[in-house]
């Protein structure tokens, strides 16, 4: 399956901290990966990238608190979100790119309480 999954969303309240995995069950090793959010009535944001080389890149409103992580070997990307706000609250999507092709996943609701 391309189209990857996400899990590990939830309520939680401010401050705390979830992980989000996107698992595929086919190779993302050289795939291009990125989680991004989308709040009501928001458009979707970027939120986190990891090139199949390694290379990282967070949106500022994340930096500091959100790491992004690829495991090839599980074919999963992770996203560790820590002293999380209310403003993070979104439907947060997984995105896997080679090339022109992209594929999303279905999102997984991250809820964050004040």
């Amino acid at each position: 399956q391309v189209q990857p999954v996400e899990s590990g969303g939830g309520l939680v309240q401010a401050g705390g901290s979830l992980r989000l995995s996107c698992s595929s069950s086919t190779s993302i090793s050289l795939n291009h990966m990125g989680w991004y959010r989308q709040a009501p009535g928001k458009r979707r944001e970027l939120v986190a990238t990891v090139s199949a080389g390694g290379d990282i890149f967070y949106a500022d409103s994340v930096k500091g608190r959100f790491t992004i992580s690829r495991d090839n070997d599980e074919n999963t990307v992770y996203l560790q979100m820590s002293s999380l706000k209310p403003e993070d609250t979104a439907v947060y999507y997984c995105n896997r790119a080679y090339g022109t092709d992209v594929w999303w996943g279905q999102g997984t609701q991250v809820t964050v309480s004040s």
